[in-house]
């Protein structure tokens, strides 16, 4: 049923997207039109990925989940860059690290631990990631902030480039560990768990069809995303939000909406080695190269961006880290604990909404 809805939203959100925008009709009507259609999209790449992940393996099928969820967003901002909202770029960022450890991981918990009381995942990823996330999201954005107060805006810019460098090194290396030098250490609950689980499961699409199949979709979203960025000054002004607003919130949920189907379907199905690596590994991949490549494209636009956040998204994007962290570094969950990441979610949305 829900295949079949998401199907005709996209046979008919992408004719309509293309109608639309060549019609120039109301920019709020397009941006719910778009917005559809995006999210649609995201369940063909739910389903795709969950077919990888079966074929390849959890962590090769999070992590193409979290790089084509990314590359949706990445192309939103840089379409967003060029037309100068650096602001809503960094906002967005903020939101898809939010989204992805508070809501993504808080629905993945709850509606899994709605079946099941107890959802085990690999500890060892687990902790691996709590340092990395500590590093990508402490250090590496707390540190701009800091240094950067009576900085001049040359220096700023060339302390975030120099930044945005060492991440992006440092995210190859991470991926270098754990799909090469130590993909040892995490095999043999990898062998157990599929032993276990997904012995007799089989793929819905075949390897080929599901890779064609994420590929087309996120074309599709790709230029649907662009025509999104130009309706947000004109929908801003109709619902009162402010740029902060959409660009954490809005953005940053439409624009991650493929990892949060499919983490959610993962999670309903009790392969939470998947959910946690979509989540986790989204946020990282956001914090270590999707915003350290932004911050180099910017420099070929009028306007640059530096990785200097606001005090509000920084302490959010802090105090959602050592949540993610004290939740989930004993690599088990429950319904109560994805509930408590969720109430941390809200509460900040209604903060960002009020500012």
């Amino acid at each position: 049923m829900v295949d079949k809805i998401f199907l005709g939203l996209v046979l008919l959100g992408v004719p309509l997207s293309v109608i639309g925008s060549l019609m120039h009709w109301p920019s709020v009507i397009m941006f719910i039109v778009y917005c559809l259609t995006i999210i649609a999209l995201a369940g063909f790449m739910g389903r795709a990925t969950e077919s990888l992940a079966i074929v390849m393996g959890p962590r090769i099928g999070g992590l193409l989940n979290a790089t084509f969820g990314n590359a949706v967003e990445l192309i939103i901002s840089i379409f967003s860059l060029k037309a100068g909202l650096v602001g809503v770029v960094l906002a967005s960022l903020t939101g898809s690290v939010l989204g992805n450890l508070l809501l993504v991981a808080g629905l993945s918990f709850f509606i899994g631990g709605t079946r099941y009381k107890r959802q085990k995942f690999n500890v060892f990823d687990a902790r691996h990631n709590a340092g990395l996330l500590i590093f990508a999201v402490i250090v590496a954005f707390v540190i701009p902030e800091v240094f950067t107060q009576n900085m001049s805006e040359s220096s700023t810019m060339s302390l975030s480039v120099g930044i945005s460098i060492i991440l992006i090194l440092l995210y190859l290396a991470a991926l270098f560990f754990k799909l090469v030098t130590h993909r040892g250490v995490y095999q043999h609950a990898e062998k157990r768990e599929a032993h276990e689980e997904h012995e007799e499961e089989i793929p819905e699409w075949s390897k080929k069809k599901a890779i064609t199949i994420l590929a087309v979709a996120t074309l599709a979203v790709a230029y649907v995303s662009e025509k999104l960025v130009h309706t947000f000054s004109e929908v801003g002004e109709t619902f009162g939000w402010t740029e902060l607003f959409i660009g954490v919130i809005i953005v940053a949920i439409v624009g991650n909406a493929a990892e949060h189907a499919s983490a959610v379907i993962m999670a309903y199905k009790n392969k939470m080695d998947v959910a946690v690596e979509i989540a986790v590994g989204s946020t990282l991949q956001v914090a270590m190269f999707v915003a350290p490549v932004l911050v180099l494209i910017s420099l070929m636009y009028p306007t640059h961006m530096p990785l200097v956040f606001t005090l509000p998204e920084l302490i959010s994007m802090v105090t959602a880290v050592f949540l993610m962290i004290m939740i989930s570094n004993d690599g088990e969950t429950n319904w109560f604990e994805g509930l408590t990441l969720l109430a941390a979610y809200f509460i900040m949305g209604i903060g960002f909404y009020l500012l």
